[in-house]
């Protein structure tokens, strides 16, 4: 769920047995024999903000960091553009243990307990479309709405009649000498640039892009959508299938840092939505 956070629900893992080569801490004498146990080994796409980044400046990466930091031990990160083969060609061979950003109770990669969960958004510029909060509003009636190929409102939006106007943008471009860092960018561009009228994306990215736009936007989460398609998603890490003490490990970080992970989604923008009930969190009191 983000223009590749989609490819985040079709991923394969396998088993892969990685020899212990000394701990950095006490905690890091208990991480499971089938990662490895000195350093976080994170699976990441250079160049996918407001996610990650090779920098290190995206929010997943501040969360991989709190794991880490929480583990006592470094991470190091394993850049691969996210797309096809993203999953077996990092997780799978064993060349790291941990993707951040996975669909909660994906059948092909075990999964953490989810962090957050949120959801697809509607987005205009400020001062048009006021007071719209649902794709089945006439206002949005032959209205060029950008959206990526291939993800959720693609389907809710065939069913209101929005497709022969819609704007549907790939999810892929590998082309080097594209202009934006991914399709989502694009997107939010476009709107800015008048381009489109609105745009339909995943909240996560969304916000983040938005404010970088330079110009005046509305994010609106689609919380008022029928259950099919979703529309809203429960987000977990990713490990490999088996590695149930490595999992057990995640969830109790997790858990424990659960008030700094919620601060830093918050800081970059992420509509984070009540666990069981379509409706905006409020802020935990820190």
């Amino acid at each position: 769920m983000h223009g590749r956070l989609m490819s985040s629900l079709a991923r394969i893992a396998v088993l892969c047995a990685l020899t212990f080569t000394g701990a950095q801490g006490a905690l890091a004498q208990h991480l499971p024999d089938t990662v490895t146990t000195d350093v976080l080994r994170v699976c990441g796409d250079p160049g996918n903000m407001p996610f990650s980044e090779r920098k290190e400046d995206g929010f997943e990466n501040k969360i991989a960091a709190i794991i880490a930091d929480e583990l006592k031990i470094k991470v190091r990160y394993y850049w691969l553009t996210q797309g096809p083969g993203f999953v077996r060609n990092t997780l799978g061979t064993g060349l790291c243990d941990l993707i951040m950003g996975q669909a909660f109770g994906s059948d092909l990669v075990q999964t953490t307990n989810p962090y957050y969960r949120s959801a697809y958004t509607l987005v205009t510029r400020k001062g048009e479309y006021e007071g719209v909060t649902a794709l089945d509003d006439p206002r949005l009636k032959g209205k060029s709405i950008g959206v990526i190929a291939g993800t959720p409102p693609v389907n809710r939006m065939g069913d209101l009649g929005l497709v022969s106007t819609m704007k549907a943008y790939a999810p892929y471009q590998l082309d080097p000498a594209r202009k934006h860092q991914t399709v989502a960018a694009e997107i939010i561009a476009a709107l800015a640039a008048k381009e489109i009228d609105a745009a339909v994306l995943w909240g996560p990215a969304a916000g983040w892009l938005a404010k970088q736009s330079g110009v005046a936007m509305n994010v609106v989460p689609l919380l008022k959508e029928p259950e099919r398609p979703p529309m809203a998603y429960r987000i977990a890490m990713g490990v490999r299938i088996g590695e149930n003490d490595w999992k057990r490990s995640l969830n109790t970080v997790l858990r424990k840092r659960k008030a700094d992970i919620d601060a830093v989604l918050r800081a970059y923008d992420v509509p984070l939505l009540e666990e069981d009930d379509n409706k905006l969190a409020e802020p935990a009191e820190r």
